[in-house]
């Protein structure tokens, strides 16, 4: 019901560009290569400025994970700062984007998902207590900055940072804080309904 995915057990792997490297959370179907996923989840440095990979028919989520921040450039959507405290931004990763970093070299967290077959969200939350997340359709990867406990119908998962929690069932968890507050993501991947 629930998948463990420790950071450690990552898979590195060289940006599609050349241009750095990737930290691939999951992707799906297991085992798909840049070309043939249906929805991915991953972590990348980035050291230097330039622009990003383009992946055709792909949507892509962008949240800066660490460092200072870095400016975007993407074509039909203008000029972006993404800080660690912005707002994940969404956008087609088949618009040609390129970054200037502001301040240093930054992480971010990337989730793309193939055009009318799969959709996505992405949200950042602080927890300073325990609370609940509701029961969602799909499926749902949580991802922590700090130590985070999940509570689960099976039993509770300890995740430390960088870790992720895959879950793929429609079932209520509970996020507890090991210390006195902790920041996660939460990612969630639905089959895209035609509108």
């Amino acid at each position: 019901m629930a998948t463990l995915l420790r950071n450690a057990d990552h898979r590195r792997m060289p940006w599609k560009n050349g241009g750095g490297e990737t930290v691939e959370v999951f992707v799906h179907p297991q085992g798909a290569g840049l070309t043939d996923f249906g929805w991915r989840v991953s972590m990348a440095t980035v050291a230097s400025d330039g622009p990003f990979s383009v992946f055709p028919g792909i949507d892509r989520t962008l949240t800066v994970l660490s460092g200072d921040g870095m400016a975007l450039s993407i074509d039909g959507f203008g000029d972006r700062l993404l800080t660690p405290s912005s707002e994940p931004l969404a956008f087609p990763a088949d618009a040609p984007t390129t970054a200037r970093l502001t301040g240093g070299p930054i992480t971010d967290l990337n989730v793309m998902t193939r055009r009318g077959h799969f959709e996505h969200t992405l949200s950042r939350h602080t927890a300073d207590g325990s609370f609940t997340l509701a029961a969602a359709c799909g499926t749902r990867l949580l991802l922590p900055l700090d130590p985070l406990g999940v509570a689960t119908p099976d039993g509770l998962v300890g995740l430390q940072p960088l870790d992720a929690l895959l879950i793929d069932v429609n079932m209520q968890i509970e996020v507890i804080p090991a210390g006195d507050q902790a920041t996660f993501y939460d990612i969630r991947i639905l089959p895209h309904t035609p509108s």
